[in-house]
């Protein structure tokens, strides 16, 4: 199973709702600020619940994006060591939104969002009926301007992963016939075209 990597630009945003990352694959690295000696209790007990696979970083020096330069580093060097996991940046700061859209140029899965409720990982499995999941895949895909899935391997891989491997027996198919039956892609030989 992928491993998720949320990456909390704590400067940018202190975010109060780790526990929607409880029951998934993830490993948590808040990056701290210099000045920022102080965690709020709350958020200190939650994170100590995932053990070693929650830590803080907090950074040297000070300076214009020097945390952001910081995560940017760890999502090179974990990429490295981890080539199939995914990379959440929690940050409102859209100067991340080129960098990210560089990496997946080079096939690194990354995303920024504002907040962990906006994590795709997260939103999915709060979608629980087939309506809610297919209102889910449709807005993943539609906000994807150049990173659509181009062939039906790769749209499948795809919904497998923003519901965690999660969907029920036959779910997946029966979002792909829907995706065909609203009209919001046409498969012609094994390649996805789309419509939104």
């Amino acid at each position: 199973m992928r491993t998720n990597f949320v990456l909390v630009d704590f400067e940018n945003v202190q975010p109060d709702n780790f526990r929607l990352l409880n029951g998934h694959p993830i490993k948590i690295k808040v990056f701290l600020g210099s000045n920022q000696a102080k965690i709020p209790i709350d958020m200190a007990r939650i994170l100590q619940q995932y053990g070693p696979n929650a830590e803080y970083i907090q950074i040297e020096g000070s300076g214009c994006n020097a945390l952001d330069f910081h995560i940017a580093y760890y999502i090179g060097r974990l990429a490295g060591e981890n080539p199939d996991a995914f990379f959440h940046v929690i940050s409102k700061d859209t100067g991340f939104d080129p960098l990210i859209k560089h990496l997946k140029g080079k096939k690194i899965f990354c995303q920024r969002s504002p907040s962990i409720a906006d994590i795709p990982l997260v939103k999915s499995a709060d979608s629980k009926s087939f309506p809610e999941k297919f209102d889910t895949l449709v807005g993943n895909l539609a906000k994807r301007k150049t990173g659509k899935p181009r062939t039906m391997e790769t749209l499948r891989s795809t919904i497998k992963a923003l519901f965690s491997n999660q969907l029920a027996i036959g779910e997946l198919d029966a979002l792909i016939e829907q995706l065909k039956k609203r009209g919001a892609i046409k498969v012609d030989d094994g390649k996805v075209q789309y419509d939104f």
